[in-house]
This record gives structure tokens, C-alpha cells and sequence, in this order.
């Protein structure tokens, strides 16, 4: 494959609980995240907002474009941190919206935007009931805040099990993202012979592994496997420096792959 035909895609998982004061409905003052009223505030101000309006700087450090990040990544925000920001910052909602409509027109008719487990409930401790409400009403969420069907579903943790798997493809979600160490066994397509993956190995981070379900053989999971050294250090380092994480992440790439 030709270096200018190899792509990395980006994940952004974004999540707050609930904070509302369960009596009055509000978010009360939270003195931690002074200077702003509460850390719902001071979050959005200071990660979901700056996205939504990303500057692009020359090598003299001027603006030469403002981008919004969210049309250009893959991402899902959870229902109750959708919930709020409805109401208490409409404009940076209302560009996650547009950014979605946007990748639709940029990546063949499929958006940036995937759904989520509606609570962020851990889907292997909950009885079966739960998990199929929990991911009924992350896409009726999604369904009524983008306008369209979701393809893929977060699942809090990336914690999975075999059944919670089948109450997605039920449900016509086409694929979850799990890390690389979650399987036991891999094989290609078409081939007998599996592959322990489970002492010291992990998938290998650029795979698409297809899941066939038990319940039904023409029943089957996408899953796609995060990057785990990019994932963490995009978390939580390089990230003032967006040339350098770039250059970081195709030295990386060179390294896990060959074509």
C-alpha cells in the first residue's frame, strides 16, 4: 500500500455523569472546579468547546484555519452529558451536530458519530434486561439527537461479553471498539487454526475483527481495536503539540506495519 493511502482514525470517548442534585434537578456549585460553576462547565470550556472550534497554526504560530475536530474524527458523547450540554452550552451542541452531518458528506454517507450504552453501565455485570435497555435507549438517544441510525456503539469500559455483543447485532449496531488484549484467539477468515492471543500477545492495533455469535452464525460483531500506546499518550500527553504527536504517531505506524 502507497504511504499516501494509509489512514489513522481517531477516537474521542466523551462522558460525564449525571451531577444534578437529585432533589432540585441542578448541578450545585462544586468548589473543585473553580473557576467555573461546576465541572461540567469547566470541562466543556475547556475540551468539548476548544474542539468544536480548533485553531490550525502556521510554523509562526498564527492561525491560518479553525477546524471543527468532531467532523474529522469518530466519536460518541454519552445521552446524560448530551442531556446538559443541550441546555447549558447550545452552541457547542449544536456544532457536534452539524460536525456529524458534515463527516456524512466527508466519509461516503457514514458520520463521525457512534451511540453508547444510554448510563454507562458496565454491560457484563448487568442482567439481561438491563443491557438491553441500556443500549435501546443509546440509540433511541442518538436516533432523536442526530437524525439518523447509528453504526457503532460504545460500551462503557470496553467491558464485553459474548450476549452483550448479541444484543447489539440485534439491534443492527455494526461495531463496537475494544482493546487489543480483550481477545483469547484470533484467525483469518477462512482458516482452522486459531491463534492464542491472551498470554503476552494482544490483536494487533491496525485489525477489523469480525465476532460470529453463537446465538445465530449469520449474526456477527465488527470490532475495531484501539492503539493502546497512541490512545494513552494522546490522553494524556503531547497533545500542546499537535505536529508532534503527528510525527510520533506515523513513526509508530511504520513500526506496526509494514504495508
Amino acid at each position: 500500500m502507497a504511504e499516501n493511502n494509509k489512514f489513522i482514525c481517531i477516537h474521542g470517548h466523551f462522558y460525564q455523569p449525571p451531577r444534578e442534585n437529585a432533589w432540585l434537578e441542578v448541578i450545585e456549585v462544586q468548589d473543585s472546579s473553580h473557576p467555573y460553576h461546576d465541572w461540567n462547565e469547566r470541562i466543556s470550556a475547556e475540551c468539548y468547546a476548544p474542539n468544536a472550534s480548533s485553531r490550525i497554526l502556521d510554523q509562526k504560530g498564527v492561525i491560518k484555519n479553525i477546524v471543527n475536530n468532531y467532523s474529522r474524527i469518530s466519536f460518541n458523547f454519552g445521552p446524560t452529558l448530551l442531556s446538559w450540554m443541550e441546555n447549558n452550552d447550545s452552541e457547542t451542541y449544536q456544532a457536534i451536530l452539524e460536525a456529524d452531518k458534515e463527516s456524512i458528506k466527508n466519509f461516503s454517507g457514514h458520520g463521525s458519530a457512534i451511540a453508547q450504552v444510554y448510563n454507562h453501565l458496565i454491560l457484563p455485570l448487568a442482567n439481561s434486561r438491563d443491557r438491553e435497555t441500556q443500549v435501546i435507549w443509546g440509540i433511541r438517544d442518538f436516533e432523536t439527537r442526530f437524525q439518523r441510525k447509528p453504526e457503532g456503539m460504545w460500551l462503557a469500559e470496553t467491558a464485553v461479553d459474548t450476549e452483550s455483543l448479541e444484543i447489539l447485532a440485534k439491534h443492527d449496531i455494526r461495531f463496537t471498539i475494544l482493546a487489543p488484549r480483550q481477545a483469547k484467539a484470533i484467525r483469518r477468515i477462512g482458516e482452522k487454526q486459531w491463534t492464542d492471543v491472551n498470554e503476552g500477545l494482544s490483536i494487533h492495533e491496525t485489525l477489523t475483527v469480525l465476532i460470529f455469535l453463537p446465538v445465530n452464525r449469520s449474526m456477527y460483531s465488527s470490532i475495531t481495536v484501539r492503539y493502546h500506546k497512541a490512545s494513552r499518550s494522546m490522553d494524556f500527553s503531547m497533545m500542546e503539540d499537535g505536529l508532534r504527536r503527528a510525527c510520533s504517531t506515523r513513526l509508530d505506524w511504520k513500526k506496526i506495519r509494514s504495508w
